[in-house]
Order: structure tokens, then C-alpha cells, then sequence
């Protein structure tokens, strides 16, 4: 299977949490009735990258709180991971920024993480390259003069199938 890949420019802070929302019930739905991601196998790996201020967090939010998280969403940059039970199961915030090492990620136990977990947000994720998992879906957000561009591309499976559930909602975000 290819990369499928999709675009989308995001003008506001409210742009952004809207499409979270509209990503997470993609997430949602493609998750529904499978045995993809959590309950022992590998949780969905949705990794965040982009430079500091470029909308990480806030999307994490967006999705967060269209998975069902009532509250605010804090960036887990000294804690690494914030975990939250949602309807949808476990979904973990991780954020690699300070890590020193990947090496780290074990220490923790990333690996219990992304057994015990439906979905995984990883922002920094270059910071744990060489013990990170590949990802399903990479999104990669660019602060631009007028607002914020964002790629998802994704090689798996369910990954196609989110990239495509969140193409129908093009004209709704």
C-alpha cells in the first residue's frame, strides 16, 4: 500500500481545534469494532512535528476533546505522557521534547504505553527515533504568514482509512 497523504491550511487557533475534532471522529470510526489498537496490540501512533508554537498541543487538544476529554489538555513537556480514559479507550499525550536520549523511552516503559492504549499522540517525535515504533500517520504542521499548513500522511492501512473518513469532512472544517 502507498503513502496516502492530505492537506489542509488553518487560519485560527478555532481552525485547529475544529479539525482535532473532525480527526478524532475519523479516529473514531475507524477504530470501531477492530482489534487494530489496544487490548495487547499496538496502539494507533499519531506523531505531531513541527517547530515550537506550531500548533502541537493545540491540536492534541482538538482531538482530545473530540474523543470525549472534558477539561484542559496541558502539554505533558515535563511529565512526557498524560494519559486519558476516554470511551474510546486509553489515549496517551507523550511529548519528547526534553528528552536527552531515546534510550529514555524504556526507561519509562513506552513500550507498556503502546500495548495498554488505543491511540498515541507523540509530539517531538524525532526525539525518540531509533526506539519509536514507525507511525501510522505523521502530521506535520508549518507555521505559514497566514496561518498554519498541516500534511497527514500516513502508509497503513488505518491509517487510510482515517486519511479517507477525514477527506468527507473537507468542506465541514
Amino acid at each position: 500500500m502507498g503513502e496516502r497523504q492530505f492537506q489542509r491550511v488553518l487560519l485560527s487557533e478555532a481552525a485547529m481545534l475544529q479539525f482535532g475534532h473532525a480527526l478524532a471522529e475519523s479516529i473514531a470510526a475507524a477504530l470501531v469494532g477492530t482489534s487494530v489498537a489496544g487490548d495487547g496490540k499496538q496502539a494507533l501512533l499519531i506523531a505531531l512535528q513541527g517547530d515550537l508554537g506550531a500548533g502541537k498541543t493545540t491540536l492534541s487538544r482538538g482531538i482530545l476533546n473530540g474523543l470525549g476529554h472534558v477539561g484542559s489538555v496541558k502539554s505533558p513537556t515535563y511529565t512526557l505522557v498524560e494519559p486519558y480514559q476516554l470511551p474510546l479507550g486509553q489515549v496517551c499525550h507523550f511529548d519528547f521534547y526534553r528528552l536527552m536520549d531515546s534510550e529514555e523511552l524504556e526507561y519509562m516503559g513506552f513500550q507498556d504505553y503502546l500495548v495498554e492504549s488505543k491511540l498515541c499522540l507523540i509530539e517531538w517525535p524525532q526525539r525518540g527515533a531509533g526506539f519509536l515504533p514507525e507511525t501510522d500517520i505523521l502530521i506535520d504542521i508549518t507555521q505559514r504568514e497566514e496561518g498554519r499548513e498541516m500534511i497527514l500522511s500516513g502508509k497503513s492501512e488505518l491509517a487510510a482509512t482515517i486519511l479517507a473518513l477525514l477527506d468527507g469532512t473537507e468542506n465541514e472544517v
